[in-house]
């Protein structure tokens, strides 16, 4: 074999020994080039979860209330309708039923507490399935600050603490909100009787 011939074979090996080195690089780390998809790897790129928001909690974007306790938001671009767990407000856009004492405030608060174009935070909850009969998702929503609304409806007297089948995570929390607000005639409970 000539030199020249040699030097070729030898290049062609140290070439095939950096494609290969290359290829598995990419093979056992994917996360760190991405997967091919398009997508960002989990963790990547996302803000930090505010303080009090737990971790998991899937980010949002307020498009409009439609009641005290049910939402329209989109989420990574899509349209979803969300149900607030452990709470139920008085109604004020069920078909064919008069609007309840204290349904528009309970609309009004939710609506100020969460404008449209407002970023939130909405956490499952594996005890009460992912969405109820209506289709809506059920959910508990964090707020920036922290705050979770669905318990501040029912301690500022907005809602009732509402058990569906199951308890959920925060019942507790929700059921000693509820007796504050009812003992002190807050909201709900001193104007309805």
């Amino acid at each position: 074999m000539s030199r020249r011939r040699r030097r070729l074979t030898r290049r062609r090996a140290v070439g095939l020994v950096v494609v290969l080195v290359a290829g598995a690089v990419l093979v056992a780390f994917p996360r760190l080039l991405g997967d091919g998809s398009g997508e960002t790897p989990p963790g990547a790129g996302q803000a930090t979860l505010p303080t009090g928001v737990p971790s998991g909690a899937d980010e949002a974007v307020v498009e409009r209330v439609v009641d005290g306790d049910t939402v329209l938001v989109a989420v990574m671009g899509e349209r979803e309708r969300i149900r607030l767990i452990g709470v139920d407000t008085p109604e004020t856009v069920k078909p064919d039923a008069p609007v309840d004492c204290f349904g528009p405030e309970a609309s009004a608060f939710t609506t100020a507490s969460l404008p449209a174009g407002s970023t939130v935070w909405l956490e499952s909850d594996a005890t009460q399935g992912d969405a109820d009969r209506y289709d809506r998702l059920l959910r508990y929503v964090w707020s920036p600050d922290g705050t979770m609304l669905n318990e501040r409806l029912v301690a500022e007297g907005y809602g009732r603490e509402d058990t569906y089948d199951d308890p959920y995570r925060y019942r507790d929390r929700f059921v000693a909100a509820e007796s504050a607000a009812e003992r002190s005639g807050t909201g709900l409970w001193g104007a309805c009787g």
